[in-house]
């Protein structure tokens, strides 16, 4: 039996969270460390496949020192540090940014936002009904998943996930500017005209729902999507020998989206067009 060779250990950063010591592995993040004593920061841009990207700035705490407020997901722990997860200047910012946020686009099938504006008492229509708002209809130009820019927040984790850090198709990108930037493919042409290769990649990291499977998009504008009456099924996928795992989410005996774990060690949340896809010959009955 071969031996698994064990990781190099990383010493202990020791520092103040809350005014309680904490303890972290060298090199963990302030958003590492929160989770670890049960402290939940919130954060919409943070992937736990993907690099830090600091777009959305919901995550931001105090630390002693610093003249502004830090980005918790990408911000290292140091030996020393002093920091605030709760204070009233980290909240106001919080809840500004969600404000700004759910005031400029429709952050409905975002399963966080509804529970943090409440919970930090943000008031998005307190810039009144002439806000500008991202009211694009979705771009429905293919069978296998769906574009809603109107509920994009430009957190680019689908631009990391298309790019270097995954797939290195490089299909998607940003264009324009200021409010009017958008993610978009080459040209703005229809995804099928595009170099995507519909690995769906980009659907596993969107925190926001603007790219979703065509089953999933379609139910809900039926009215029938119900996550509470769906389970979950990891599996093997069988269309090679890589050993992907799949997670099949199923409703009424049906597979309505393949979703992959994060934490596996071939895939990391990966999978290619027929493993993200290619499941209606498991179900169907013709």
């Amino acid at each position: 039996m071969t031996a698994i060779p064990l990781g190099v250990p990383r010493r202990l950063v020791e520092f103040t969270l809350d005014g309680q010591e904490a303890r972290v592995p060298e090199g963990s993040t302030i958003l590492d460390a929160c989770r670890a004593a049960g402290k939940e920061v919130p954060t919409l841009c943070q992937g736990d496949t993907l690099a830090p990207k600091n777009a959305c700035r919901v995550c931001v705490v105090e630390v002693e020192g610093s003249r502004t407020l830090v980005p918790a997901c990408s911000r290292k722990a140091e030996p020393g540090m002093e920091v605030r997860t709760d204070t009233e200047r980290a909240r106001h910012s919080r809840k500004v940014v969600l404000e700004l946020l759910a005031s400029s686009v429709d952050l409905s099938t975002t399963p966080p936002a509804a529970q943090w504006i409440k919970e930090y008492e943000a008031k998005p229509d307190r810039f009144g009904p002439d806000a500008a708002r991202l009211d694009e209809e979705p771009r429905v130009d293919n069978d296998l998943y769906v574009r809603d820019y109107g509920k994009c927040i430009l957190c680019y984790k689908c631009v990391d996930a298309c790019g270097d850090q995954w797939q290195n198709t490089f299909a998607i990108s940003v264009s324009g500017r200021g409010f009017d930037a958008r993610i978009a493919v080459e040209h703005d042409a229809p995804l099928t005209d595009s170099a995507c290769v519909y690995c769906g990649n980009c659907i596993e990291v969107c925190p926001t729902g603007a790219l979703s499977f065509k089953s999933e998009f379609d139910m809900r504008a039926a009215g029938t999507w119900d996550e509470s009456r769906q389970t979950e099924t990891t599996t093997v996928c069988a269309y090679c020998g890589v050993g992907c795992n799949l997670t099949l989410h199923v409703q009424d005996n049906e597979i309505v989206k393949v979703t992959s774990p994060h934490d596996n060690p071939v895939t990391h949340g990966n999978l290619c067009i027929k493993g993200r896809f290619g499941y209606q010959h498991v179900q169907n009955r013709d």
